[in-house]
Parts: structure tokens; C-alpha cells; sequence
């Protein structure tokens, strides 16, 4: 249930919002919020804003692994052309980690645990492939340590998501 703590109005002139108000509260069959306005006329007010929405919440996870998938796609962006398709493969799984992490964020249940599983794997991908690439000599190997290093805790963070401590 929505509060009236939870929605703030940022300006509204007097008269106007009580013709509005009461605009909100003849509509019938929408759930009334506890300052008795209606809830979908809340949603669509553009005066409304959510003091508490997710833009001001850090997700840990995506934060690092947006992190390291710069590095990774900075290091690999001028390999050349006999590896070319392997630092592409790079970029793509580099970017595959966070784009899934926030996307499973946003879902719920299996469907929520299933994206994180995604951006797991392309971790592990991104592991591989840059330690292929270090074994040849196509990237500095300390520069690659660094970024495995970073996708060994967003693989762990992950971990901990799709498994969570019970009890």
C-alpha cells in the first residue's frame, strides 16, 4: 500500500489541487491511497516524484562489474588481426556481465536468477579468453591479473546472488 510518506507532490497551487483531488477520487475502481487520491491518477501525475526510487540505490554487483568490463574492453580493443576475433569475443562477454546483472535485477524469481546465471557464464568467458590472449602475448599479463582479479568478485558476487546464505 502506498503511504502518503512514500509520494511526495512537488508544488501544487491550492484550488488546483483540490479540483484535482477530488477529480482523482470520483474515479471508481482504482485503490485509494490512505490521503484518499487514487492511485493510478498518482502514477500518471508528472508532479510526483518517488523520493526513495532505485536510481539512488547501489547494486554492488553491477557497480564492480561495469568496472571490469571497461578495463577488459580497454585492454583488448587494439589486438591485432590474427586475435581480432577473439578480443571481439571479449567485448561482447565483457559487456554481457553487467548488462545481465542489471537486468536480472530487475526481475523476479527464476526468471531474476536465470540472468544472473548469464552474466556468471560470460564472467567465466571473459576469464578465458583474456587469459588466452596474456598466454600469447597479445595483452600485458599483469594488466589481464588485474582483470581477472575484478571478475573473480563480481563471479563471487554473483555467486552469492543466485545462492544466498539461509537460516
Amino acid at each position: 500500500m502506498i503511504t502518503s510518506g512514500s509520494l511526495m507532490p512537488v508544488s501544487r497551487a491550492g484550488a488546483a489541487a483540490d479540483v484535482q483531488g477530488a477529480k482523482h477520487r470520483a474515479q471508481p475502481g482504482l485503490p485509494l491511497t490512505s490521503d484518499g487520491r487514487r492511485l493510478l491518477a498518482i502514477i500518471n501525475d508528472p508532479e510526483v516524484i518517488m523520493p526513495n526510487s532505485s536510481a539512488t540505490n547501489r547494486f554492488i554487483a553491477h557497480d564492480t562489474a561495469l568496472e571490469a568490463a571497461a578495463a577488459a574492453i580497454t585492454l583488448v580493443k587494439r589486438i591485432p588481426p590474427p586475435l581480432k576475433s577473439i578480443a571481439d569475443q571479449v567485448i561482447r562477454s565483457a559487456a554481457s556481465v553487467p548488462a545481465n546483472l542489471a537486468e536480472g535485477q530487475g526481475r523476479t524469481g527464476r526468471d531474476r536468477v536465470h540472468f544472473w546465471r548469464i552474466a556468471y557464464a560470460s564472467a567465466k568467458e571473459v576469464d578465458s579468453h583474456l587469459r588466452l590472449l596474456a598466454g600469447v602475448g597479445a595483452v600485458q599479463r599483469t594488466a589481464a591479473g588485474d582483470i581477472l582479479m575484478a571478475l573473480d568478485e563480481v563471479r563471487a558476487m554473483i555467486w552469492r546472488l543466485m545462492n544466498p546464505r539461509t537460516g
